[in-house]
């Protein structure tokens, strides 16, 4: 019982629930190697007994955490810190200039940073800082629909063999414009950990503060103009082999090359580099360096010590593998031009992400680009390496199992710390928020339950065999709105699959979207929950079937698909189930699998039919997936996300899960039924995708009218 309590003490579940109904004990060998990574020893009963005394006086000395987080709107001050402290201290609160506030008035100052002082009885005293949160964030004006776009598949005639910043700038001005799109949602543009071959998973970085210089327009570098003699002469070179590059692209079932895209990029930026900025970009530069600060810098010199020992900081030798040691110092000093160099990377990439959602905001979209935080970073990249006092070495999360998956996940990344994160403020996490809403209208959070709670792997063990460690979602949430808030930015929480109760309910609370997929969206027994006339909520059985569109929760970006799973045209054909037979990932008989996908696609055209969204007996594909879509417009949703790959009726799936390298993950362009790519002029020229929209937007105002509001 003393290891449970102080598992408890540190936020290790013990058990966990695979399904409705079921509780299943984590082991004990599993509980002491996850508290072992929080730095505690309950491998034998004294020494649990030691770690609980430990606890216990390092609570008694504590009067003030680094940082407090608390919610606005919900009353005093005083009330808010109540139980924060001990008894009897008393607590000051002032402004960061020093101005002091009033604890007893009624609501909390505005959403901000403040400095939180406190005197106990005892004369001790402390200084910590203070987190006032937005009570609740306001969400996307109005109603919005907008693509859903992996940026890499998304490419144009001018770019280099994969979507790149440029096609994003061009994508949000003409959906904005041409269209009236309100948002484009993307894949992750987190730096990637160099390669050959490059992982091409955006959900597996080196860095998730740092993007990605792949998807440079090079000719958009102010300096490429300037390019003078044999090094305009080598551009022009380089400019014909991206064209070919491109055109390989474009030919049926080519696949996109990222390594030969960096390849060509990163000798253009190489003579780039050679061209002299003018003293005002000049001092734009030295501003931004100023202002990224160490996290940059570290950043930078991974790149550099990457360049010179390999992508794993594991493997380089033991006196560079603490970024704050002497030898990196030195390191750092001797490759100082290499390290610049990659700084100017990240200087260049930021002013293309600003451009990109510059040109969303002018195009009237009233979100613009939502970018997207994956859940964790590469055990042996940059973010990895640099912030190893914060991250749990020798633990990877991923999920337990549960009824689609008996044998769990590991997704192999490691995870935050809670008590490390808690020690240091919350900074850590704090500047990678800041540092994603830099250039951004909307963030889509991974696996948003993570700011809950994250199943722990141990490393050498299987999935089966791991705990979940809670967080301060109080502190997590906070810290996300006050940064949402500050940027003026909405928050879409990816929240499907496996959801601890309770969790939707606070997202909502708080302000942040979910997410909610058209096939998964069914009255499942004992999910539907009623009024009873009291206000309060009472459970009742659900029948199974596909949900209603007015049944919906408002509070969600709703879509028919996404980047895991088939395309619309793919689900209707029944295409992915095939696929997956090939490629042997079906776990019935093909016979059963085609059978029950049948079902479940009659099912959801039968709704259709009845709501007079499809006439009986149409089965073209193309109004079918029509028919979706206006289905998805009436709806309550705030936020209507259209898979741009759906708009022109493309097959195949961007990732298919379960797969390495038996399936292209990540590498394929948008393509039309056929499978022969698309480049970002054809589909602004596609009458199918104008088709989809314009039904979209009609559907839309219809929904709007019924409502009595504006759309």
């Amino acid at each position: 019982m003393d290891r449970v309590r102080l598992a408890g003490l540190y936020g290790v579940d013990v058990t966990y629930s695979p399904g409705p109904g079921q509780e299943v004990p984590v082991a004990e060998e599993t509980v002491v190697a996850v508290l072992a990574a929080l730095g505690v020893d309950a491998s034998t009963g004294g020494a649990v007994r030691e770690a609980l005394a430990a606890h216990e006086a390092r609570a008694a000395r504590v009067l003030l955490p680094p940082c407090t987080v608390v919610r606005g709107g919900r009353g005093s001050l005083a009330s808010a810190l109540r139980g924060r402290v001990p008894e009897g201290t008393r607590l000051g609160v002032e402004t960061e200039r020093g101005a002091a506030l009033d604890l007893e008035r009624e609501s909390p100052p505005p959403p901000g940073q403040y400095v939180l002082r406190a005197t106990a009885a005892d004369g001790r005293t402390a200084r910590g800082e203070l987190i006032v949160a937005p009570g609740r964030l306001g969400g996307p004006p109005g109603r919005a629909f907008g693509f859903l776009a992996q940026l890499y598949s998304t490419l144009s005639g001018r770019s280099w063999g994969m979507g790149d910043l440029g096609d994003l700038a061009d994508l949000a001005a003409w959906s904005g414009r041409a269209l009236g799109a309100g948002f484009v949602q993307i894949n992750p543009l987190h730096a990637a950990v160099p390669g050959r071959p490059t992982d091409p998973s955006p959900y597996r970085p080196s860095s998730r503060r740092f993007p990605d210089p792949v998807y440079l327009r090079i000719e958009q570098v102010p300096e490429y103009a300037y390019l003078a003699g044999s090094a305009r002469e080598r551009a022009a070179e380089l400019e014909a082999k991206a064209a070919e590059l491109r055109d390989g692209v474009l030919h049926k079932d080519a696949l996109i090359d990222r390594d030969a895209v960096w390849a060509l990029k990163a000798e253009a930026l190489e003579l780039l580099r050679q061209v002299p900025l003018s003293p005002g970009r000049r001092a734009a530069y030295v501003d931004f360096l100023a202002e990224q600060g160490q996290a940059l810098d570290d950043h930078a010199t991974w790149s550099m010590l990457a360049e010179l020992h390999g992508p794993d900081w594991h493997d380089w030798p033991e006196g560079l593998r603490d970024p704050r040691s002497a030898q990196v110092a030195r390191a750092r000093g001797a490759h100082m031009d290499r390290v610049d160099f990659h700084c100017w990377l990240s200087w260049l990439t930021d002013g293309q992400l600003a451009a990109a959602q510059t040109a969303a905001r002018d195009a009237g979209m009233t979100v613009g680009v939502v970018h997207d935080l994956a859940v964790g970073v590469h055990p042996g990249g940059s973010d990895a390496w640099s912030m190893q006092s914060v991250l749990a070495s020798g633990m990877s999360i991923g999920a337990p199992p549960d009824a689609f998956n008996s044998r769990g996940q590991d997704w192999g990344l490691p995870p935050w710390r809670p008590d490390a994160l808690a020690a240091a403020g919350y900074a850590p996490y704090r500047d990678l928020i800041a540092r994603m809403l830099r250039n951004a209208g909307g963030l889509r959070m991974d696996h948003v339950m993570g700011l809950f709670r994250l199943w722990w792997v141990p490393q050498g063990r299987p999935p089966t065999d791991g705990a979940y460690v809670r967080y301060d979602a109080e502190a997590m949430l906070g810290l996300l709105a006050l940064e949402a808030h500050r940027a003026g930015a909405v928050v879409i929480g990816e929240d499907l699959g496996t959801v601890e109760p309770g969790v939707r309910e606070e997202l909502v609370d708080r302000g942040i979207l979910g997410t909610s997929v058209l096939w998964f969206e069914r009255n499942y027994v004992g999910t539907a929950a009623a009024e009873d006339g009291t206000g309060a909520r009472r459970e009742k059985p659900g029948d199974g079937r596909p949900l209603p569109p007015e049944a919906w929760r408002e509070s969600c970006l709703a879509t028919a698909t996404t980047h895991d799973l088939p395309s619309t045209a793919a689900r209707l054909t029944g295409e992915h189930v095939e696929l997956r037979h090939r490629l042997g990932l079906l776990t019935r008989p093909l016979d059963q699998e085609q059978a029950a996908d049948a079902a479940e696609v009659a099912e959801w055209i039968a709704l259709l039919g009845r709501l007079g969204l499809l006439p009986e007996g149409t089965a073209d594909e193309e109004a079918v997936v029509k028919a979706v879509h206006r289905f998805l417009a009436r709806t309550p949703a705030r936020m209507l996300g259209v898979w741009l790959p759906d708009t022109v009726g493309d097959r195949r799936p961007q990732n298919l899960p379960g797969t390495w390298d038996q399936y292209p993950n990540w590498r394929l362009p948008v393509a039309d039924p056929d499978g022969t790519p698309l480049t970002l002029e054809q589909l602004a020229a596609s009458p199918r995708l104008h088709g989809l929209v314009d039904d979209v937007r009609q559907a839309l105002a219809e929904a709007a009218a019924d409502r009595g509001v504006h759309p």
